[in-house]
């Protein structure tokens, strides 16, 4: 269980670390600024385990992969969203963060909620309400478990 940080439509990569973090050598330093403009706090209050859920079309703008690695090196669990930017959702499976798409999630629930998510079954819990989201198919899955995909395609060669 963990608690929901809630982000309105559009959020794009420059929303989640801005460019002139990018000149930071590493994401550890990087992550501090996470949602800076939108929620400078983030980074102190987010908690391992938390989510981030958010309306349409998380993660336009650039193709930087360091916008996912950011949320992943704070411990969010997942970024449960209406949808997402093609790129955004690609460069997360590449480095371990769950995206999982659930369309009615969004407009029912409110910043702090505590939710729930079993990607297994592919259902998401908060307000005592179960949605339904995204079953990423088995290959996926364990793709996210071994920490993404570049790292599961490192495993392969083992």
């Amino acid at each position: 269980m963990g608690k929901i940080f809630r982000f309105h439509n559009d959020v794009d990569t420059d929303q989640i670390i801005a460019s002139q973090y990018l000149l930071f050598p590493t994401i550890e330093e990087m992550k501090s600024h996470t949602f800076e403009s939108l929620d400078p706090a983030f980074p102190e209050k987010v908690r391992p385990g938390d989510f981030v859920v958010a309306g349409e079309n998380f993660g336009c703008g650039s193709s930087r992969e360091q916008a996912p690695s950011v949320l992943k090196a704070l411990g969010v669990e997942a970024v449960v969203a209406k949808s997402f930017a093609r790129i955004f959702y690609r460069n997360a499976i590449n480095i371990g963060l769950p995206v999982i798409v659930c369309r009615e999630l969004y407009d029912e629930v409110e910043d702090g909620q505590e939710m729930t998510l079993d990607m297994q079954a592919g259902t998401v819990t908060a307000g005592g309400k179960a949605y339904a989201c995204t079953r990423l198919p088995e290959k996926m899955q364990e793709i996210l478990n071994q920490g993404g995909l570049i790292a599961s395609l490192n495993r392969e060669g083992e």
